[in-house]
């Protein structure tokens, strides 16, 4: 099945159920300005169109769901966030950022804040309902691409264009370890759900898996044959997957660190998140 969903690139895909009508929403971020709203029918393997989402007036970076399946947020090279009510189709805030501080966003696990990187080497914490910035995080560090929260809450990571990776306490707000492994900008990075490891992806074109607790190198995985541009875990812990500029998507066996699986459809370079691709893996093997 294939749809032209956007009229130029899309950098930012997210996927999440709504425990409203526990319905599968995607929502879709693209260089055409356009945020999209999407459904998910595992039965009929169909996908429906819900919103197109108006309001960025430059390419969006960056998208995201909260946990409840009922809010998302998009960041542009327009320098917004907008947050989205995903079952009307309307703009809830919009929040400035600043000219060179918003890119990679993402919501807290308790759906309260949003960071997003900068241009800076800084952190930005923004409040969902105050759509105010109420905090920040320094890396001490160049130009933050990419950032994740630990399911559990309790940590931040971010990953930079200089190839470093910088873990945070979230309870202090400090900055805990600095972790090295990479040589060129990371592009994405991701907890596994039990919080033990993390998965980064760069333009060196390997993902590296680290031990989140003793904050060491675990293993190099190599592979790609170009930049590794997104890496996310499956919900069952079990698998990851990863996409790249070589044109295709990897399933990876967590345990084994082995490649399972590896498509090899798209005629572009993959740069939307891999959990689109690892749940509908995941959903087709295990049927």
């Amino acid at each position: 099945m294939k749809n032209q969903a956007h009229e130029d690139g899309i950098w930012s895909v997210a996927w999440r159920r709504s425990e409203k009508g526990n319905v599968e929403n995607i929502v879709t971020g693209s260089v055409d300005d356009l945020v999209k709203c999407w459904t998910w029918n595992s039965r009929e393997d169909t996908l429906s169109h819900r919103w197109d989402l108006e309001g960025h007036q430059l390419g969006v970076i960056s998208v995201d769901i909260n946990q409840a399946g009922t809010v998302a947020a998009s960041s542009s090279l327009d320098s917004f966030i907008r947050l989205w009510d995903i079952e009307s189709g309307t703009q809830l805030k919009s929040i400035e950022g600043g000219a060179v501080d918003i890119w990679t966003l993402s919501f807290s696990p308790d759906d309260r804040f949003i960071a997003s990187g900068s241009h800076s080497g800084h952190v930005n914490i923004f409040g969902v309902d105050s759509g105010k910035k109420e905090g920040t995080l320094e890396t001490r560090g160049k130009f933050v691409m990419s950032i994740a929260y630990s399911p559990d809450g309790k940590q931040m990571v971010t990953g930079a264009i200089d190839g470093i990776v910088h873990l945070f306490d979230l309870a202090t707000g400090k900055l805990i370890k600095t972790l090295k492994g990479h040589a060129m900008p990371i592009r994405s990075l991701t907890f596994s759900p039990d919080c033990k490891l993390l998965a980064t992806a760069s333009d060196d074109g390997s993902i590296k898996i680290y031990d989140v607790q003793h904050a060491n190198l675990a293993g190099t995985l190599p592979g790609h044959g170009s930049w590794v541009l997104s890496v996310d875990f499956s919900p069952d812990n079990a698998h990851f997957a990863s996409s790249s500029s070589d044109k295709t998507v990897k399933v990876w066996d967590a345990g084994s660190r082995q490649c399972i699986y590896t498509f090899n459809e798209h005629t572009d370079q993959v740069t939307v998140d891999g959990v689109v691709i690892v749940l509908g893996y995941l959903s087709a093997v295990n049927q």
